[in-house]
């Protein structure tokens, strides 16, 4: 299955919805999508869906962390939403519950 992101923004939120490996090879494409949520007026919180996501390294957290950090820039919440158990695993070793809120 070929790696997507995609973006929808409504009611002040902004969703970013990936698919697929979550790697460095989607690194553009992640940032295009979030860039598009960020420079949306009225914007308040951004939910990252990982429902589709059967695979993230650790370019992808680093990934998650930029966007976190420009998320708190413009003062927008930021939660990661539906991670399937193989990449809730990764999430927890890297202590991303402490960053984030994992729903």
């Amino acid at each position: 299955m070929a790696s997507s992101v995609s973006n929808s923004v409504s009611d002040h939120k902004g969703v970013l919805t990936l698919n697929g490996r979550f790697d460095f090879s989607i690194h553009r494409d992640f940032r295009s999508n979030y860039e598009h949520i960020l420079n949306s007026n009225g914007v308040n919180e951004i939910d990252v869906n990982l429902n589709g996501v059967d695979y993230i390294d650790s370019s992808a957290l680093g990934m998650l962390l930029l966007l976190r950090e420009k998320a708190m820039e413009k003062r927008i919440q930021m939660k990661l939403l539906n991670p399937k158990d193989s990449v809730r695993q990764v999430l927890e070793v890297a202590n991303f519950g402490r960053l984030f809120d994992i729903a």
